[in-house]
Formats: C-alpha cells, sequence, structure tokens
C-alpha cells in the first residue's frame, strides 16, 4: 500500500486512472500518514432549495482530475506536494436521516485528526455541514474568526431552522464558536438586517467593485492573529462559474476574483477550511465541481505557503 508520507507528484500519472480520492492522494485515516486531510461528507439533509449536494465530494475529486498534470500550479513557485503531506480520509458514514448521528461522526472523526495536530479540508454536502465541524474546530482551537464566502448570510433564524443549511451562523455565535467582530462575509446579496447583523459584510457589488487587494487588506484587518476557519460556498460565484448548486443567485464572483482572494488570504491563521455546496446533477461540463476543486487547491497551497514561513 503506498502511504501520504511516501507520496510525490507524479506528472506521468494518468490524470484519470484510479480517481477514488482528491487529486489521486492516497486513501487512509491513519493521522500518521499526512498532515493534511480531504474529507467528504455528502450531508444535503438541510438543503432548502435543489437537493443533491451530497454528491458533491464525489463530483469535486473527480474533477480535480483535471487539475494533476499542472505540477506546479500557476502562479505559485512550488510544487505543493514537496511541501505538503496531503491524504484523503474518504467520505463520513452516517445513519440516513439521523441529523444527531451526522453530528456524532463527525465531532469523533474530526476530534481525532485535530487532537493529533492535523488540518483538515471538507468537501460538503450542503453548508449545514460547516455548523459540526465548527464545533469540532473550536473545542482544539477556542473561539474562532471566520471567512464566509455567500450568497447568502446563514444567519436565518425562522423556527424550525434548527437543521437548515440557511440557519449555521445564526447558532454559531450563539454557541461561542465564532466571534462576529473577527469574522467576514464576502459575496453577499440576498436580504439580510443590517442593522443587527453581527458579522462585517462585502457584499457582491462592493467584491465586484473593489480591487482584489483591496477585498484581501479588509479581510486580514478584520480576522488579525485569530485562529481562522475559511468556509466557501460555492453559490458565492456568480451562476455563469458555478451553476450547479441548489440556490444559485445572479450577481456573484468570478472563479478569478475569488481566486486571488483566496491567494491573498496566506499570513492567516488556518486551522481548517471547507468548500460545499456542489450539487453536480445541476451542473453543467463540470464547471462548478473544477471550481470547487480548485479553490480548494489554492487553499491547500496557501496553507504551504503559510506553514513554509
Amino acid at each position: 500500500m503506498t502511504h501520504a508520507s511516501d507520496y510525490k507528484f507524479n506528472q506521468s500519472i494518468s490524470m484519470f486512472a484510479n480517481m477514488f480520492s482528491y487529486m489521486g492522494v492516497p486513501l487512509t485515516r491513519n493521522p500518521d500518514d499526512a498532515d493534511v486531510f480531504v474529507v467528504g461528507l455528502p450531508y444535503d439533509l438541510g438543503t432548502s432549495g435543489r437537493a443533491g449536494t451530497r454528491s458533491g465530494p464525489n463530483a469535486i475529486r473527480q474533477a480535480s482530475s483535471q487539475l494533476r498534470w499542472e505540477e506546479k500550479r500557476f502562479p505559485w513557485d512550488f510544487k505543493l506536494f514537496d511541501r505538503l503531506r496531503l491524504a484523503d480520509y474518504g467520505d463520513l458514514e452516517f445513519p440516513v436521516g439521523n441529523h444527531e448521528g451526522f453530528f456524532d461522526e463527525v465531532e469523533r472523526h474530526y476530534g481525532t485528526l485535530l487532537k493529533a495536530g492535523k488540518t483538515t479540508l471538507t468537501f460538503g454536502g450542503d453548508h449545514f455541514v460547516t455548523l459540526p465541524l465548527l464545533r469540532a474546530h473550536c473545542k482544539q482551537h477556542g473561539k474562532l474568526a471566520m471567512i464566509h464566502f455567500d450568497a447568502h448570510t446563514d444567519t436565518y433564524a425562522e423556527e424550525g431552522s434548527t437543521y437548515n443549511h440557511g440557519s449555521m451562523f445564526h447558532h454559531a455565535p450563539k454557541e461561542g464558536l465564532i466571534d462576529p467582530d473577527k469574522s467576514i462575509q464576502v459575496g453577499i446579496r440576498t436580504e439580510y438586517t443590517q442593522s443587527t447583523h453581527e458579522f462585517k459584510v462585502i457584499n457582491a457589488a462592493q467584491a465586484n467593485d473593489l480591487s482584489a487587494d483591496e477585498i484581501i487588506e479588509q479581510i486580514h484587518q478584520r480576522v488579525g492573529k485569530t485562529p481562522c476557519y475559511l468556509t466557501f460556498d460555492i453559490d458565492c460565484l456568480d451562476p455563469a462559474y458555478a451553476p450547479g448548486t441548489g440556490t444559485p443567485v445572479v450577481g456573484g464572483l468570478t472563479t478569478d476574483r475569488a481566486l486571488k482572494i483566496i491567494r491573498g488570504l496566506q499570513g492567516l491563521n488556518l486551522v481548517g477550511m471547507d468548500v460545499v455546496e456542489v450539487a453536480p446533477s445541476y451542473d453543467h461540463a463540470e464547471i462548478t465541481a473544477l471550481a470547487g476543486a480548485t479553490l480548494a487547491l489554492e487553499m491547500l497551497y496557501v496553507l504551504s505557503a503559510n506553514r513554509a514561513k
């Protein structure tokens, strides 16, 4: 068996053979085998719009085959796998229809990885998965800052919204998981009450008018050195760049702008990351899945660059 510790990116590897994992890295659940683990959460019981994000993790993995040929991703000046031991943990299994069973599985598996000093990159699943992820990360790192890319604030508190993928960031501050004063949301373009909203918002109109550097500066000022969780809902992107999602909203960011902003997060204390809400049944030519896979790869480069400093 090939272990993640033995893994080296090889350009001669077939792009499409044996694509059971993200970027074709080894599948393992041994914490000793890697420093960073990709984990899939095929959960969409919190979906309010078009269902299907349970198939997101596999779609992102399959689309990542398109990224394997480039040994050193532009514009980075190093090869990711020369610096980072990456493995794919696979998908977590949980009882179908059982929210609490899902919570338990997330906390158990992530607790093991985080206590071992590992970093995780998660593929959803609907955005509700971020709530149990924040719980697991908060137990290890304390109250977190959050960088949230999305078309929606996900702070909605309607009756019966406990397990709704638009309610996580209503619950998370109340549970003491994240500090709204250290958190920021980018790309918002749906209704929220500005006078009572706890988070700093760079809405989509602003995010499309400001330069990427100006947005990056605001994120750094807001987050500072606080341990930070990065969550990227793919519907932050305009549907032209991410049609395969449950709640598309026009007027979003381009993939180019999103990648530039992610690249600018170097220097922040990133302790966990996720890419969520890819719904492949509504995708075309893997546009959305490829965007998710590429954003994830950019996050890994940022993480690797941070560790080299």
